[in-house]
C-alpha cells in the first residue's frame, strides 16, 4: 500500500502564513509527479500547484506569487509554503502522487492524502 499524510493546516487571518507537508510512504519504487490540490464548499476540486520530476513547477493563477511548491525526494515529501493567504484560499487542501510501485511496474498509479483543512479569517 501507499499512503500520503497531510499535515500543517490550521486556522489563520488574512496576510499570514502556513506550511503544509505531505510524506509518501509504503510501496514506493519511484515518484514522479507531487502536487497539491483543494477543494472550497461548493467549489470544484482545483488543482493548486504541481511539480514534476524534471523540476518543474506549476501554479494555479490564483496563487502565483504567494505559494511555493518543494519537494524533499529523500524523505518523499512535498510542502506547500502558504504566504499573504486570503480568505478565498479556505479549503480543504490534498496532496497527491503519481508513483512507480515496482522496478517493473508499468503504470504510475495517483495517490491522494485525506487532506487538511486551512481556515483564513476575515
Amino acid at each position: 500500500q501507499v499512503q500520503l499524510v497531510e499535515s500543517g493546516g490550521g486556522l489563520v487571518q488574512a496576510g499570514g502564513s502556513l506550511r503544509l507537508s505531505c510524506a509518501a510512504s509504503g510501496s514506493i519504487f519511484s515518484i514522479n509527479a507531487m502536487g497539491w490540490y483543494r477543494q472550497a464548499p461548493g467549489k470544484q476540486r482545483e488543482l493548486v500547484a504541481a511539480m514534476p520530476s524534471g523540476g518543474s513547477t506549476n501554479y494555479a493563477d490564483s496563487v502565483k506569487g504567494r505559494f511555493t511548491i518543494s519537494r524533499d525526494n529523500a524523505k518523499n515529501t512535498v510542502y506547500l509554503q502558504m504566504n499573504s493567504l486570503k480568505p478565498e484560499d479556505t479549503a480543504v487542501y490534498y496532496c497527491n502522487a503519481d508513483v512507480l510501485r515496482s522496478e517493473r511496474g508499468r503504470t504510475m498509479f495517483r495517490y491522494w492524502g485525506q487532506g487538511t483543512q486551512v481556515t483564513v479569517s476575515s
